[in-house]
This record gives structure tokens, sequence and C-alpha cells, in this order.
């Protein structure tokens, strides 16, 4: 009953947007779904863009992050999809196989958009077989947030560098007992990206032959997640929130002195724990060969069967200029793609957030698959079997790659009949 009632809300929804059209034969109406606060302070840039363009009308619809993807999907299939649409990085390669977006080459060709504006990993989320299929809009990835008060207490006045010290103001920090555990890592929650980084930053690998098998057993892969599992084995990270209220409870508190997050913690973080003003910070993840991270945020796509791509992209155009990614920073506090819209006083003064430039600037992309959020969570899954040791690493990892060569069946049939490339 619930998974129907789910669906028949999806689909109202459907028929809703599907019924404003607007019958001014005089403009374009382009229709522009976004989701959450994106789409809630969109309409604060329109103004600007009818200046520059009265002959395009955008009609806006937010919709919740929750529902979005069932929504879309619905959509496409009932023929009622957007003109254009925000798009999570990670759902780009879904949406491509399917047909539902088109690519944007030949708009780049003669546009003032251009990959060397944006950060390279980013940039790569959305190229599929050398074609892109979507322009970014704003970026996150995951670093280090940690007490700088309970640091200093430990002789650390900076955050760690490397793996190894990484370890060692852990272990300090709970040995001296200034924090009861280091560092709040936990098994849900979408924190499949920690262990993924780790993976990413010992250049291990996640999947092999095309992405179509898992490679889970790789030797680099396998000593990055040994790492990872360290800190449960040492009593140096806690996984769950039974101890405290919230993660923000938890981090003021003092009952972890790290957690690695995103950029829409800075500013929880600042409402919720005012008390711990000055005695907090951001800082890049502790690098291992390389300083990778996740390339994450969301990008702007063109529905393939919309009638407006000339309209849809200049629409783009403008939502990837300077002045509008500033802007909208402002209103959002979403972090700019365009690298060049960093450069103001506003951000360059605040350190939290211009440790994420330099994080954005080693961000590397998960495998480009439509699969690939299944593999992410039996990764999640099989990683807690081990850190409740009811499954040794290798053991898991085997078992993990043969779930994943099951997810991937599929994509393995569509390749060898040429339908996917």
């Amino acid at each position: 009953m619930l998974f129907r009632n789910k669906y028949r809300y999806i689909v109202l929804i459907v028929l809703t947007l599907c019924s404003c059209r607007s019958s001014d034969q005089s403009r374009t109406v382009l229709s522009f779904w976004a989701m959450g606060a994106e789409g809630e302070n969109i309409q604060s840039l329109l103004p600007a863009f009818y200046a520059l363009h009265p002959d395009i009308q955008v009609r806006v619809q937010a919709i919740p992050w929750s529902a979005a993807h069932d929504l879309l999907l619905t959509a496409f299939a009932g023929g009622s999809y957007p003109d254009v649409c925000q798009l999570g990085n990670t759902w780009i390669p879904e949406f491509q196989a399917i047909g539902a977006i088109m690519a944007l080459d030949s708009c780049l060709q003669s546009s003032t958009v251009s990959r060397e504006s944006f950060f390279p990993g980013i940039w790569e989320t959305n190229v599929i077989h050398g074609h892109v299929y979507g322009i970014p809009w704003y970026v996150d990835t995951r670093l280090l947030f940690y007490r700088t008060d309970l640091f200093e207490r430990v002789g650390y006045a900076h955050a760690p560098k490397d793996w190894d010290d990484w370890l060692q103001v852990s272990r300090r920090l709970t040995q001296s007992g200034q924090s009861p555990y280091a560092l709040f890592l936990s098994t849900r929650f979408n924190d499949w990206q920690v262990p993924v980084i780790l993976i990413m930053q010992n250049e291990g690998r996640l999947l092999r032959d095309d992405d179509c098998y898992g490679a889970f057993d790789d030797p680099a892969t396998l000593k990055a997640l040994e790492f990872y599992i360290q800190f449960f084995r040492e009593k140096l990270a806690i996984m769950n929130m039974s101890e405290v209220a919230n993660v923000y409870q938890g981090f003021s508190d003092g009952v972890f002195a790290m957690m690695i997050t995103g950029p829409w913690n800075v500013n929880e973080m600042s409402k919720r724990s005012p008390d711990l003003q000055d005695r907090w910070t951001t800082a890049p993840l502790p690098a291992r060969l390389n300083g990778a991270s996740t390339a994450g945020g969301a990008s702007l796509v063109i529905f393939s069967q919309s009638p407006h791509h000339r309209q849809a992209w200049i629409f783009i155009e403008y939502l990837t200029r300077v002045e509008t990614q500033r802007h909208f920073f402002e209103l959002t506090r979403d972090l700019p793609a365009v690298r060049e819209a960093w450069n103001v006083d506003e951000i360059q003064q605040d350190d939290e957030i211009m440790a994420f430039y330099r994080q954005l600037e080693g961000a590397m992309p998960t495998p480009k698959i439509a699969e690939w959020e299944q593999v992410a969570v039996k990764l999640q899954e099989y990683l807690e079997l081990v850190i409740f040791e009811r499954m040794t690493l290798k053991e898991a990892m085997k078992a993990l790659n043969r779930d994943v060569d099951r997810i991937l069946e599929k994509r393995r049939w569509m390749i060898q009949r040429g339908l996917l490339y």
C-alpha cells in the first residue's frame, strides 16, 4: 500500500506539472525542475535572466529530493519531462543510459562555457563515453571537520597531513582522555563515501573490465580498507549515535574530535553549536598517494525530447556565469562550480569554505555507471560485517565481488550487444 501511494503521489505531481504549460505564444516557456533549497531560491536569479532574454520565460518547479529520482523517471517514461533539470552527479550515468538527457558537445562548440572553468574531477562526472551530458551547477566534496582546541591539547596545531599522522593524532586524543573517540565514521547514511575515498587515495580499484566486474580484492583496495577498519579495531571511531542525540551534539560535546562531511555542515555547525566558535575548522583529508575525495554536487542537463534545446542552453549558460554563480552562493551557500566565482572576499576570507576549494582540486568521480549506488550500498553492508567480526576483510570482499558481478550482469549483456555505447 505504501509503495502504491508513493507512485500515486508521483503521478499526480507529473500530471500537475504537465498541465502548467503557458498559452503565451510570444515567449518560449522553459520548464526547469530543481530540488530542495535550490528550487526554492532559483526565482531570485530570474529577473536578471529576463533582462537579458525577454523572449524566454522559465517556469520553475521545486521538487523534494526524496521524491526526485522516481519522479524524474516517471516523467520521462510518461512524456511529461522538464526542458532543463538539476541532476545529482551520480544520477547522470543512469539518465544517460536510458536516453533521457542529451549530449551537450554541439552546444559547447560555440559557447562561453568551457571545461577549463570547472574543477577537473567535477567536470569529469558529466563525461560519459567521451561526450558531455551535464554542466556543473554547484559542487561539494567530503573533507575533515576537526576540533582545533582538542587537537592543541594533544600537541597538534594543524590537521593530520597523511594516514600515519591521522592514526597518531587519533591515538593521542583517545589515550589522553581528551575525547572518547577520535572520529565519527558511520557505515550507514550514505557513508560509503569514506571507504571509497580511501580506496581512491591509495589508487586501488573498485571495478574492472570496463566497470563490468567487482575489483574489491585488488591489493591496493584491500590495504585502504584495512586502514579504514583499523579505526574500529582500535576503538578510535564511533559508528552510531547511541551515545549522543545527533552528530552536531557529539562534535560539540567532544564525544569525537573529527568527522568527514560536506559543505552544508559549515553553516549547520555555526547555527547549532555557536558555543564552538573558533574551536573547530575544516581541512583537506589526510592524503595517501594522492589527495582524492569524491566529486559531488549537482549538474544542469537538458532532456533529450525537449523542443527547446537552444533556449535551454541559453539558460544553462546564464546559470554558470561567474556573477550568477556568486549570487547563487549568497542565496544558498552552495559552493560555486565555476572556479573564478570563488575569487571574492566573502569566500576567500572564509577558512572553512576555502578548505573545500583545495579538496575539490583533487576530487574524483565514482564509477560512471547506472548501478553505482547499488554497488556502494553493498560495500557498506559487507564492511559492517567485517567491523563486527562476522567475516574477515578478504572473505567479505570476495563475497562483495560476487554480488557486484550479479548487479552488473545487465550492464555486461547490454555492452555485448552494443546497446550501451
